[in-house]
């Protein structure tokens, strides 16, 4: 396997990570996959831009800590590594409905691994029919 492979496997395994700790509601979790150095941002759709990690937490915690009636899949998962950044292109949908929103994810190489500098998740003018050709929850 090339190193490329490898990132690109690690990658996705973070990504991977992101949406295990949404489901599981672990605020903690959520927490670790966050850069602690780099800059961070967050784009929720119908949302404003919520800039820095305190405000970008601070929000997830608040949403885990709902009483969300659904499981978030990711469908469709790729990957483009540059370097020390990398961007997951994905498709959400909640259970077995199709997929509606569109969604980066971006990542950079800090510490030991990969943490998430970037969520961006926005409607799609239609649901995505059929199966998940990929889904890395």
């Amino acid at each position: 396997m090339t190193e490329e492979d490898e990132n690109a496997r690690a990658v996705l395994a973070a990504n991977a990570r992101f949406y295990r700790a949404f489901n599981e509601r672990d605020s903690a979790a959520m927490g670790e996959l966050w850069a602690a150095r780099s800059p961070v941002a967050c784009l929720h759709p119908g949302a404003s831009l919520l800039v820095g990690r305190q405000q970008v937490l601070r929000r997830w915690h608040e949403i885990l800590a709902s009483r969300l009636a659904f499981t978030l899949r990711c469908d469709r998962a790729t990957v483009q590594v540059f370097g020390a950044t990398a961007i997951v292109y994905c498709y959400e949908g909640g259970d077995d409905e199709p997929a509606h929103l569109a969604v980066t994810n971006v990542f950079v190489r800090e510490g030991d691994g990969w943490h998430m500098v970037h969520h961006h998740a926005g409607p799609m003018a239609e649901p995505l029919r059929g199966p998940p050709a990929q889904d890395l929850n």
